[in-house]
């Protein structure tokens, strides 16, 4: 399990980097939710980045730790 929550934290920093460099490039001053703080425009890469990785588990282990020949759990 401690594999997945590092994926999911390599999603988190990645999406809260591309956050601030989307404010940062893009992002509105007045009017937009997101993208007028780099604050909110860098949570909100963060949790984006974070719930795209964490569909990406990695795959051939079985609950228990040991290897599934097959790689389908």
């Amino acid at each position: 399990m401690g594999r997945k929550w590092m994926i999911i934290g390599v999603g988190a920093v990645l999406g809260a980097i591309g956050g601030w460099l989307y404010w940062s490039n893009f992002g509105c001053t007045t009017g937009c939710t997101i993208t007028s703080s780099p604050v909110n425009s860098t949570l909100y890469g963060s949790l984006m980045g974070g719930l795209v990785l964490s569909l990406f588990e990695p795959k051939g282990h079985r609950p228990d730790g040991t290897q599934d020949p097959t790689g389908t759990l």
